[in-house]
């Protein structure tokens, strides 16, 4: 259950965004006000992590412009939506780029490793295991 929508939010109150990814993302391609939520977001240093299919919602936002990132979705996909930088798509499991941290859904432990540290967390990384 959500704590506010995002007409409640207080922009300065927020230091980071994690998306999930869901199995139909394309969805979500007509929902603007989604779209300039995340780049009022991006405005600032905040740290912005997004795995599996959500990195579109980042993409679709021009969030990603520029910037390394990975993502759940096939390279067919990927292109066929029209809205990544082909040529910034790596492969790996988990990509951080400045604030921006993208990953595919394998690699969650990963994933919430990185959002940990970005986010200046204390954990025992050989708790989590691959």
């Amino acid at each position: 259950m959500a704590d506010a929508t995002m007409d409640e939010i207080i922009f300065e109150d927020i230091d980071s965004l994690l998306l999930p990814g869901c199995m139909d993302i394309m969805t979500l391609s007509d929902e603007e006000r989604l779209f300039e939520f995340i780049k009022q977001v991006a405005t600032k240093e905040t740290v912005i992590a997004s795995i599996s299919s959500s990195p579109y919602l980042l993409a679709k936002a021009g969030v990603l412009r520029g910037k390394k990132y990975t993502v759940g979705l096939t390279e067919e996909n990927l292109k066929k939506s029209g809205v990544f930088e082909v040529e910034n798509f790596s492969k790996d499991m988990v990509v951080q780029d400045g604030n921006i941290i993208t990953a595919r859904g394998r690699g969650f432990v990963r994933f919430g490793q990185y959002l940990g540290k970005a986010l200046n967390l204390e954990f025992d990384e050989r708790w989590y295991h691959e």
